[in-house]
């Protein structure tokens, strides 16, 4: 059931030790077959060396294991309020990489401070609020998913595929979980980046807005230039 999916986001799992995004376990990518309602994810604590096709776990859309003998992340119910909110949604990717997770850890979104934000990001990758005491205690994965949608209420999560959880760390998402293990390795270079231009200028102020929305157009605006038009960049 769904091979080529399942070899998809076992292989964007083992892209996240490749490209240095996790460390032990922390971490986890799925895809979703829309026309089946079916999602793939990584199973729940297993080691990253060991990691096997056969070893990624299907589920529905109520989170129910259709295909596998592992228990599934236990970030899916994070995965799954993201997939039912936004449609266009083909791949979610959490890690704990370590600079967007500084972030994270003092609730602090990453300001555009240059180009080569704007060239991935529309404008400040945004942080969450804190989770309350009863979000954490009442569904604490499903609620993550929750203030991150909540975050984005006017934001397009296309123009921007990522978020800070505060507290917690970072998701990023794209069309696929290739595209949204790409985002991921995107937002840790700008949160490198971010915090490096901080320590060197505290006071630093965040590019010009036409200089930003110059740099995202030409990539992801209807009428976008960069490239070869078949995807190479």
């Amino acid at each position: 059931m769904l091979e080529s999916l399942k070899e998809q986001v076992c292989k964007t799992n083992l892209d996240l030790v490749r490209h240095g995004l996790v460390v032990m376990t922390w971490g986890n990518v799925s895809g979703i077959d829309r026309a089946q309602g079916l999602v793939v994810i990584k199973p729940s604590g297993v080691a990253y060396d060991t990691m096997r096709t056969e070893d990624m776990v299907v589920v529905d859309m109520d989170g129910a294991v259709v295909e596998g003998t592992l228990k599934p992340s236990s970030d899916l119910p994070t995965h799954l309020v993201l997939y039912r909110a936004w449609e266009e949604v083909g791949g979610i990717v959490h890690t704990h990489s370590m600079y967007a997770t500084m972030f994270a850890q003092v609730e602090h979104g990453i300001r555009c401070f240059g180009t080569t934000h704007a060239d991935h990001f529309h404008g400040d990758v945004p942080c969450t609020r804190e989770l309350t005491e009863c979000d954490v205690s009442e569904d604490y994965e499903g609620n993550t998913g929750h203030v991150i949608v909540e975050r984005f209420k006017m934001l397009n999560p296309l123009h921007t595929p990522a978020v800070l959880v505060a507290n917690h760390g970072p998701f990023t998402w794209g069309k696929d979980a290739d595209e949204a293990v790409r985002n991921a390795v995107a937002l840790e270079a700008v949160a490198q980046m971010a915090l490096g231009s901080l320590t060197l200028k505290p006071a630093l102020h965040p590019i010009p807005p036409y200089l930003m929305e110059k740099h995202f157009s030409r990539k992801h605006g209807p009428k976008a230039y960069y490239g070869q038009g078949d995807g190479k960049r």
